[in-house]
């Protein structure tokens, strides 16, 4: 079975890279169509995202400026926020650039500062790092999905930057987010915080920017680690509640109010509106599923304990309607393919082989011709579409990703 889905896929890419070395060679650019068709669709979705990076350093759902958004697109919100801005400074610094070296340093810089001011212009209390509401990401991964993100980027930016005083600036600013992450920990040990389509996918990304931050020795949040770990065992354990149909008006009923998933902010942190909702995320297992690969996988004392609760969720990605979760690939989609794709690279074997394959075929026939690529439902926006679907495309060309490696990433940048 595994060796025909291998023929499949070298089938599959060999189409595509015909197509792409066919369009390669009527523009007469020879020396490029010797290159890893990887590498050709990463270099031009990551053209594309510096061609729209703002004036002021950021990117929105579409773009940097409204002149770069598509004909047609109904936009969320005006203007660039801080999550699609994070995601795309992932992107760059996950392909090379630093804030010393690299084709695109400037934009990441830009990008950069743009996510520390927003920061830094946030008040201590509540979770959020910018009073921007509304936007694309925020409606569907949950209102306060910049503070995670932003998090996130600045753990892996922590100790590889160009100098002991930007050095200093992120880590005051990491430690900032993570004291509003650790305080905004619901009883359940989750950030699923009402007011998103899947906020499962921000419990992932908090979880994840207090473990880099932690391994970095930036902040010690054992005591939010352990209770997330404890939710996520305990949801593994929990058999889910029926999905609701795609043709439903896609609200969660949330402790007794209904939360609309197209809808905005529900309440701040601590206030009455805001509980906690079902870790299923609006009824998707693919979103659940995938946080939990992640979070139940990352030691080698993680793999052993939680072997039986791995071999579950990795038994199911060989079943095509698990792995398109809503029914077609957009955004949310893209996030938990890398859960996935990071859990299994870092135990590796045949899984992570098939996998990855069946990934990588599946972005190269998907990749648009201007370079981006966009969510079929919910987060359709390109920036933050583009920005995932690159660092999934590079995964396996990064160090098998735990705590410990987590760390040595961004450390690597300063070469």
């Amino acid at each position: 079975m595994r060796s025909q889905r291998m023929r499949v896929f070298v089938t599959g890419v060999a189409a595509v890279v015909i197509g792409i070395y066919a369009e390669i060679g009527l523009s007469g650019d020879q020396d490029l169509a010797k290159k890893d068709p990887v590498d050709i669709a990463v270099a031009k979705g990551l053209k594309w995202l510096v061609s729209v990076q703002g004036k002021d350093g950021g990117w929105g759902q579409d773009g940097g400026e409204t002149s770069y958004v598509r004909k047609g697109e109904r936009l969320e919100s005006n203007g660039n926020d801080v999550a699609n801005t994070a995601v795309v400074a992932e992107a760059l610094l996950h392909t090379g650039t630093t804030g010393t070296r690299g084709e695109y340093r400037e934009p990441l810089q830009r990008a950069v500062e743009f996510v520390l001011k927003h920061v830094e212009q946030s008040p201590p209390e509540g979770l959020a790092v910018t009073d921007q509401q509304g936007t694309q990401i925020q409606r569907k991964l949950g209102p306060y999905i910049d503070t995670f993100l932003t998090a996130k980027l600045l753990a892996e930016l922590d100790g590889a930057m160009p100098d002991a005083k930007a050095n200093a600036r992120v880590r005051q600013d990491l430690q900032k987010c993570v004291a509003k992450i650790e305080k905004a920990q619901l009883k359940d040990g989750s950030w699923n915080i009402s007011g998103g389509w899947a906020p499962i996918l921000g419990t992932s990304m908090a979880s994840q920017s207090l473990a880099i931050a932690q391994a970095k020795g930036a902040v010690h949040a054992q005591f939010s680690m352990a209770r997330v770990e404890n939710y996520t065992v305990q949801s593994a354990a929990a058999a889910p509640p029926p999905a609701p149909a795609a043709s439903d008006s896609r609200a969660i009923r949330v402790g007794g109010a209904v939360s609309g998933v197209g809808g905005g902010m529900a309440g701040g942190v601590g206030s009455a509106s805001t509980v906690e909702v079902s870790a299923v995320s609006a009824g998707v297992p693919l979103y659940k599923k995938a946080q939990e690969l992640e979070q139940l996988s990352r030691t080698q004392t993680d793999r052993e304990k939680n072997a039986k609760q791995i071999k579950d969720i990795t038994g199911q990605l060989s079943d095509p309607r698990f792995v398109t979760g809503f029914g077609s690939v957009g955004g949310e989609e893209f996030f938990s393919y890398l859960n996935i794709s990071e859990s299994l690279h870092r135990t590796g074997g045949p899984e992570w082989k098939t996998w990855n394959a069946d990934m990588t075929a599946k972005l190269l026939k998907m990749q648009n011709e201007d370079g981006t690529w966009a969510g079929h439902h919910c987060i359709t926006g390109r920036v933050a579409v583009t920005s995932a679907a690159i660092l999934l495309l590079r995964e396996d060309r990064e160090p098998a990703p735990t705590v410990q490696t987590s760390m040595m990433k961004p450390g690597m940048m300063k070469h």
